[in-house]
């Protein structure tokens, strides 16, 4: 069972402390694996691989965390979405699991007539290869993810100019409004998303059922 909750727009504090609250009550089994979906009022997130200091000199809130990666941009128009999901009857397979959520966005994106793709060596989804319209960077403690995914819908890209979003300049940032040059809303794009997340993690959750549990490290921080 997947549970599907939607907080809207929530300071990103709160949402990280409600989080890790979520991730609290799955390892003790109180509750089933849990798809957040949020949107954030402007913030910069820095992951545990930091950042080159224009973080902090770029005039918005920063909060360290403990997801992978480095430093990234949440703002209105943004879908971020936290999977708080036990990998264990999963096989414990992080990195298939980043593929999952990436996977989710390409094909939601691709309902839109953008085609977003998996860059080897490059966490994420990019948009020929040369444009990022996602950012991933998750975190797993005890076998139980949270974080998870920033997909720009309709997103002020000018933020992410102040500082190197994941290492990167920023303009490399893209959005599904750009890239299709027409209106679209976080609103209108989470029914997709949901979709495609669920069955993706139908999927895994079946063919972890015959195959081994793989032995990586219960906790880990896959950049963003």
């Amino acid at each position: 069972m997947l549970r599907v909750v939607d907080w809207g727009l929530r300071e990103y504090r709160d949402s990280l402390e409600a989080m890790r609250e979520t991730v609290r009550a799955r390892r003790a089994g109180e509750v089933p694996d849990t798809l957040i979906l949020v949107e954030h009022p402007p913030v910069v997130t820095v992951g545990v691989e930091g950042d080159d200091g224009a973080a902090a000199g770029s005039g918005l809130p920063v909060v360290a965390v403990e997801r992978g990666g480095r430093a990234t941009y949440h703002g209105p128009g943004q879908l971020v979405a936290y999977p708080v999901v036990d990998l264990g009857p999963r096989g414990r397979n992080v990195r298939g699991f980043i593929h999952e959520i990436e996977e989710t966005v390409v094909r939601t994106v691709a309902e839109y007539g953008v085609t977003g793709q998996h860059v080897p060596g490059r966490r994420g989804v990019w948009v020929d290869g040369r444009r990022k319209i996602a950012s991933v960077g998750v975190a797993v403690e005890g076998w139980v993810t949270f974080h998870g995914v920033a997909l720009n819908v309709d997103v002020d890209l000018a933020p992410f100019e102040r500082f190197h979003p994941c290492g990167f300049d920023g303009p490399v940032m893209t959005s599904l409004a750009k890239e299709t040059g027409r209106a679209v809303t976080v609103a209108d794009v989470k029914p997709a998303f949901v979709r495609h997340f669920e069955a993706l993690d139908r999927a895994a959750a079946e063919s972890a059922s015959v195959r081994p549990a793989t032995s990586e490290p219960p906790l880990a921080g896959p950049v963003a």
